[in-house]
């Protein structure tokens, strides 16, 4: 074995791995990386990048068969599946070289292609290396959960990793799970053409409240998703060269491709962490508010810990732990600040509390106030006003935010900063957003918190009418 003795030692080159080992190599860190499977992760190989290549591919093809409410006659009469998933290739391929092993060896990192696990508390097996690192780093990302479905393991079922390796546009696309990734790849897949089915066990984004969920719904709906909601799959059967569901409504479903999309488990198997005395569950390793485990040495950062699974959540992770065991300055992790999206069209976002759980916090204390899109003149122009947006508020502090519209995830990360800097509404009120623009909705939301204090306010309306005699 060849023996290393270093600073920093992450596992994972995921999104959380990549950006705390550049950053701690940039601080003058001896840092060595080990990733056993493609450097960026989930992220750029099977998620956010590929899935919103798609999608966009999806949302051109949308466009042009509903140009004719502008006034454009078009229409697409063939969907090429193998050139949309080329196109998908492509985008992975032009954002790739930012995450290689390249780079990364030229900001002095060492990269080693292997799949890590514990020898000792201290100590990591790596291929022909042995580790030994003053504090390690587990960054190594979540898969697909595969749900306990009698005759699944008999069948080729797809997952977000080997989605975007087909070739061939399914005939029917049958998709279990109705969260994030399973609405996205529903409605892009409708949109190039192919009949989805979409099966929830519950209903579809559970997370958020229905009404912000509805517009979504409807529009892929519209697009020709099945919605099966409160449905569970009984059990499968291969049927020649098709897949056979059958439905706990007592339906049977034919089906060319089964997505699983039923949620995430964390990437644990590998790294033997009883050795390490780190403790962990079903839900990810076990960490304080400074993502340090129960062994003092190692942190965890991103999928591999409970809580929201998402890139910029990973890259928030390792800016704490770059903080704490490099500079050793106190961060601590939050979550109230921390956006979510969904990118599908109309998109929807939040932040913060939803009004249930701030409600059970905070009791009657909570006020909200929400705009509709169908007031703002960009989103009337655009064609785009199904959704709305709105704020609850304890006091004059924003507490939570959410958003039903196009491109929900852009207007979003106002509110993200809102929540995070603890800036008061009545701040807002300086903001001038430019017309016409989706993002008049912010400024909106707050004048409406206003307007009942204003308008509604006696001596306001004294003066008034004093005015109103005074220019008689």
């Amino acid at each position: 074995m060849k023996k290393i003795k270093i600073d920093l030692l992450v596992i994972g080159a995921g999104s959380g791995g990549l950006v705390l080992a550049s950053g701690a190599a940039q601080l003058g860190a001896n840092v060595v990386l080990v990733e056993g499977d493609r450097m960026g992760g989930d992220c750029l190989n099977y998620g956010c990048v590929p899935s919103k290549a798609l999608l966009a591919a999806a949302n051109t093809a949308h466009q042009v068969n509903h140009s004719d409410k502008f006034g454009i006659k078009a229409e697409i009469v063939d969907s090429n599946y193998a050139e949309v998933m080329a196109y998908v290739e492509k985008k992975i391929a032009a954002i790739a070289p930012h995450d290689s092993q390249e780079r990364f060896e030229q900001m002095g990192v060492k990269v080693i292609r292997q799949y890590a696990k514990f020898k000792d508390r201290k100590t990591i097996i790596a291929g022909e290396y042995e580790i030994t690192a003053r504090r390690i780093v587990l960054a190594t990302g979540s898969r697909a959960k595969i749900p306990n479905i009698e005759g699944l393991d008999k069948v080729n079922y797809l997952t977000n990793e080997t989605l975007f390796d087909l070739k061939k546009a399914p005939s029917h696309l049958a998709i279990i799970g109705g969260g994030p990734i399973g609405l996205e790849m529903a409605q892009a897949h409708a949109r190039i053409g192919v009949k989805t089915t979409l099966i929830e066990m519950n209903r579809i984004l559970q997370v958020h409240e229905r009404r912000f969920v509805e517009p979504v719904a409807q529009s892929l709906i519209d697009d020709g998703v099945n919605i099966l909601e409160n449905t569970f799959v009984n059990w499968i059967e291969k049927e020649k060269n098709d897949i056979k569901l059958h439905l706990s409504s007592g339906e049977v479903f034919m089906v060319s491709d089964l997505l699983i999309a039923a949620g995430r488990v964390p990437n644990i198997e590998h790294l033997a962490l009883e050795k390490a005395e780190v403790e962990y569950d079903e839900f990810g390793v076990k960490v304080d508010k400074n993502l340090r485990t129960t062994n003092r040495s190692v942190y965890a950062i991103g999928d591999i810990v409970e809580g929201s699974r998402f890139t910029h959540t990973a890259s928030y992770h390792a800016g704490i732990v770059l903080k704490k065991i490099l500079l050793g300055l106190p961060s601590k992790l939050r979550t109230n600040h921390i956006p979510r999206v969904t990118y599908t069209d109309p998109e929807i976002a939040s932040v913060g509390f939803n009004f249930d759980d701030a409600v059970k916090r905070f009791g009657k204390k909570v006020q909200r106030s929400c705009v509709n899109l169908k007031t703002n003149d960009r989103a009337i122009t655009d064609s785009k006003t199904e959704g709305f947006v709105e704020v609850l508020l304890v006091g004059r502090k924003v507490i939570g935010c959410s958003i039903t519209s196009k491109n929900a995830g852009e207007l979003i990360s106002f509110w993200a900063l809102i929540i995070a800097k603890n800036i008061k509404i009545s701040n807002i009120n300086a903001m001038i957003p430019p017309y016409p623009t989706l993002g008049e909705v912010n400024k909106r939301v707050v004048s409406e918190y206003f307007a009942p204090k204003v308008f509604g306010n006696k001596l306001l309306k004294y003066y008034a009418c004093a005015m109103q005699r005074f220019f008689k």
